[in-house]
């Protein structure tokens, strides 16, 4: 190994191990590289084991200065990314969260979904001079995710209601050919080795008869953070769409409808109120009550399953819904952060009714909206669902 290459080796695990009198490195930091480490000491200097020998100490105060500085120095350093993850841990580990509620460390922390999350639980004990600007911050957000998000969705959902609007006498372009040759092979003439259609099956165009009913019936409470803003974009794209009528409802141990503000879905988010209990049974009751066609139904239940309100009443009207003719899916989250924790006796009990659960990313969301409204088998992913015998 060159000398150049071993000194960018040792330079690496220098900003690695943090530069305590036993990391080894023996290497000395100047410049940026100094700049760096004093950036990730000031996060993950601290260590909570007092005989693992780290001389120095790391930390943020409780001053707005040095946070806004640090800020500043994190985004210059490193990539969005990971700017992003260091302000969660600095969130967790050095109580970033009550600085948040000055709106000069609004302006200088990079958006995500975490953050908005931890806005919103904030929202309380907001003063008036930082809650414009905490709308801002969610909404550039909202914004970003319905870029990503809702030209998808509402071409995959558009084309699951037009082939769920089946026609007779379709027009040629209108024709599902693939049904068309399955629904006529009794007609199939051998000996000229075609099939003779008898009967066209065709695509409808998606209008205002052709109307599916959706309800978006999203846990509150605190650990569900980041699939109630998701739930939140996702309910307005819907909204947007005229072909589906699309109801919100969020709930702790009380139910809200937020289906008046779905036009604005920074609206939406700073209408819930994270944290608190859960009361399933509940909020499912107030939902099944609003069903008006249940054939052309389908409610999305996002949720840990923690029940805090009556279990054998929530099953009981899962299987009341189901057997309606409605649609019920259930999600344990609809968020990017892998694999949640959730009620596994629970999820067992819905998995035994036929509804089994499983997380959910964005990108899948639309596809498993698709398949519930065309009533297909949905596509959990491998190992997704949650049931006796998922993994503990």
């Amino acid at each position: 190994m060159t000398e150049d290459a071993t000194g960018e080796r040792l330079r690496r695990w220098r900003l690695v191990l943090g530069g305590d009198t036993a990391d080894g490195t023996g290497h000395t930091l100047s410049g940026q590289d100094a700049a760096i480490d004093g950036a990730l000491t000031a996060l993950y200097g601290r260590d909570d084991n007092p005989a693992a020998g780290r001389e120095r100490a790391g930390g943020l105060g409780a001053s707005a200065p040095s946070v806004a500085r640090w800020l500043g120095d994190i985004r210059t350093y490193f990539p969005t990314s990971v700017v992003q993850v260091m302000q969660r841990d600095a969130i967790d580990r050095l109580g970033l969260g009550t600085l948040l509620l000055e709106p000069e460390m609004l302006e200088a922390v990079e958006a995500d979904v975490h953050l908005v999350g931890t806005l919103l639980s904030l929202t309380k004990a907001m003063p008036e001079t930082t809650r414009e600007t905490a709308r801002e911050v969610v909404r550039k957000v909202v914004e970003d995710l319905e870029k990503r998000l809702a030209t998808r969705t509402r071409a995959t959902l558009t084309g699951a209601l037009d082939r769920g609007a089946r026609v007779r006498r379709p027009r040629h372009g209108d024709i599902d050919w693939n049904r068309t040759v399955a629904a006529n092979l009794r007609h199939y003439l051998p000996e000229h080795g075609t099939v003779v259609p008898e009967r066209l099956v065709g695509y409808g165009r998606a209008s205002r008869s052709v109307k599916k009913e959706v309800v978006l019936c999203v846990d509150q409470s605190g650990s569900m953070a980041s699939s109630v803003v998701y739930a939140s974009v996702f309910g307005a794209v819907l909204a947007s769409m005229r072909a589906v009528a699309t109801r919100l409802v969020v709930f702790d141990t009380e139910v809200v409808d937020l289906t008046e503000r779905l036009d604005d879905p920074v609206d939406v988010l700073f209408a819930t109120r994270l944290g608190g209990g859960t009361d399933i049974n509940r909020a499912l009751a107030y939902c099944q009550s609003r069903i008006t066609r249940p054939a052309d139904t389908v409610l999305v239940l996002i949720s840990d399953l923690y029940e805090g309100g009556i279990r054998d009443e929530m099953l009981k009207r899962v299987a009341a819904i189901k057997a309606s003719g409605a649609q019920f899916v259930s999600l344990l989250a609809l968020s990017d952060e892998g694999a949640p924790a959730y009620d596994r006796e629970h999820a067992a009990a819905l998995a035994a009714l036929g509804a089994p659960a499983f997380a959910c990313t964005p990108d899948l969301f639309p596809e498993v909206m698709a398949a519930a409204l065309e009533k297909r088998p949905l596509p959990i992913p491998d190992g997704g669902a949650a049931g006796p015998d998922s993994p503990r």
